[in-house]
């Protein structure tokens, strides 16, 4: 089984694919942004689940990633991950943002998902410049989809046209590499 990965403009709340990606913070309390919009789209049971996650656990580190029911949303789960505060570009954050792009699709081959949706993890309040965020997400994946078979389709659902731009730029050199 091939592999697609897509890029789409719109709302991620409203994809119909086994499992949507969160951009969360390290508590796990839900925040602005894409966490908002999901919480508020999925309803309680995604707090109460990170309520409990953060009980066991104590939340989730940046470049990490846990799974949570999907509550009212079209996806059967939220995998809630943690990406890096931009801090110039010297401070780790292309690896830890390479790590939650892993640690989202290690979870969900574990869960069975053969459908995933991101979003553009850090590119937000966190400020990961677009064109650096993208070309290293799209790597990473493209990477973890080469060591084998499972997932069917990895979408990139993208807010708003700069930051598919910046998707689509870093998507056709990816793929100009090949």
């Amino acid at each position: 089984m091939e592999t697609k990965i897509k890029l789409v403009q719109g709302d991620i709340t409203k994809e119909q694919v086994d499992a949507i990606v969160n951009a969360a913070n390290s508590q796990l309390i839900g925040g602005l942004g894409v966490d908002g919009a999901i919480r508020r789209a999925g309803g309680s049971e995604i707090d109460r689940a990170c309520d409990e996650i953060r009980a066991r656990q104590g939340g989730c580190p940046t470049g990490e990633a846990v799974i949570t029911t999907g509550g009212n949303l079209p996806a059967k789960y939220v995998i809630h991950t943690v990406g890096p505060i931009w801090r110039g570009g010297n401070s780790g954050e292309s690896e830890l943002l390479a790590s939650c792009y892993r640690e989202s699709l290690s979870l969900a081959l574990d869960n069975r998902v053969k459908t995933i949706a991101f979003p553009s993890i850090s590119t937000g309040i966190y400020g990961y410049p677009i064109d650096k965020a993208a070309a290293v997400a799209l790597s990473a994946v493209k990477e973890f989809l080469m060591q084998g078979d499972g997932i069917g389709e990895v979408r990139f659902v993208l807010f708003d046209d700069s930051t598919y731009r910046g998707y689509e730029q870093a998507l056709s050199a990816l793929e100009g590499q090949t």
